[in-house]
């Protein structure tokens, strides 16, 4: 891992009151005191990759304030937020901007994963709802993520891959 590429993640999430460790081949993330809103806009490399919207979305619910994404570089990257709202999210839409209202409780719900970003977003804020929540169609994430739910189960998350 090069921290170095990943410099506009890092940045967002020392702003949003994570602390990171660094070293030559990983990069550990440690808890938040308190998950703070941020402000994040799309855009080419080194800005902030568009692949990891969805997921700091998810983190946002979690944030004690309000976040905006202004996603600037592709149409249709907010086909996650309808599944969100299922699960009580409070999020809205307005062209290429999503506006997240974060420290609500998320309730567990059904919900389908209509890409990559999207599994992963729905996972992670499935973790935070309170129950349990099923979400379908998780095959979009083994293109991307290798032993995910293992990965997972280290960390001492309950999660289990049902065929469907």
């Amino acid at each position: 891992v090069n921290a170095t590429h990943l410099s506009a993640v890092l940045a967002k999430l020392h702003q949003m009151g994570f602390e990171t460790l660094i070293a030559e081949d990983s990069i550990a993330l440690l808890p938040a005191k308190e998950i703070k809103p941020v402000e994040i806009m799309t855009s080419e490399y080194p800005g902030f990759p568009t692949d990891m919207q969805a997921q700091f979305m998810a983190l946002a619910l979690k944030a004690n304030g309000t976040s905006i994404i202004d996603e600037r570089l592709f149409e249709n990257r907010f086909m996650h937020v309808s599944e969100l709202l299922r699960m009580g999210a409070d999020i809205k839409l307005n062209g290429h901007i999503a506006t997240i209202v974060g420290g609500k409780e998320l309730n567990a719900a059904d919900v389908m994963a209509t890409d990559l970003r999207a599994s992963s977003a729905l996972i992670l804020a499935a973790l935070t709802a309170k129950g349990t929540s099923k979400v379908h169609r998780i095959y979009h994430l083994d293109r991307g993520y290798e032993n995910l739910e293992e990965k997972f189960k280290d960390l001492g998350v309950k999660i289990t891959r049902l065929e469907e």
